[in-house]
């Protein structure tokens, strides 16, 4: 099961969140890439994290921040940083907790958001990459 379903509120389940931190880590760990991962649901929450051995100790609220920024309004992390560029948006950027590096994605089920994940300890390709790899290996869409 990859969703839940509460008063036409959709969000990502425990056990697809678990298995979206497994996936990540997994491929983090053949990469021998240490790195934290985390997934938020369609509110923003934190509804499960995971961190390898030896993963910096920032990863950890960058990975959630990631995370909570893609599931904000649906926008991949790496979208926000082209959004901030235009001048009208720029003092979005200094919003606590916005993060405008790669590595964040929404989780898009039927169309419709379920929350984020959000990864970290890489350089912001390797990030987005291990998120959405583990977004296609679940079956989630890819924004």
């Amino acid at each position: 099961m990859t969703i839940q379903k509460h008063d036409d509120t959709v969000t990502v389940s425990h056990e697809a969140a678990m298995g979206l931190v497994q996936a990540v880590l997994k491929e983090s760990a053949r990469q021998q890439l240490p790195v934290s991962v985390a997934i938020t649901d369609a509110g923003g929450h934190l509804q499960a994290f995971g961190r390898s051995d030896g993963a910096a100790f920032l990863t950890v609220d960058i990975a959630i921040d990631k995370a909570w920024t893609a599931s904000s309004f649906g926008q991949p992390t790496h979208v926000w940083n082209q959004i901030v560029q235009d001048p009208g948006m720029a003092p979005l950027a200094s919003r606590p907790r916005l993060l405008t590096v790669g590595g964040g994605c929404p989780l898009f089920v039927n169309g419709r958001l379920a929350g984020g994940i959000g990864v970290s300890g890489g350089t912001h390709e390797q990030d987005r990459v291990l998120a959405e790899q583990a977004l296609n290996s679940l079956g989630f869409e890819i924004a």
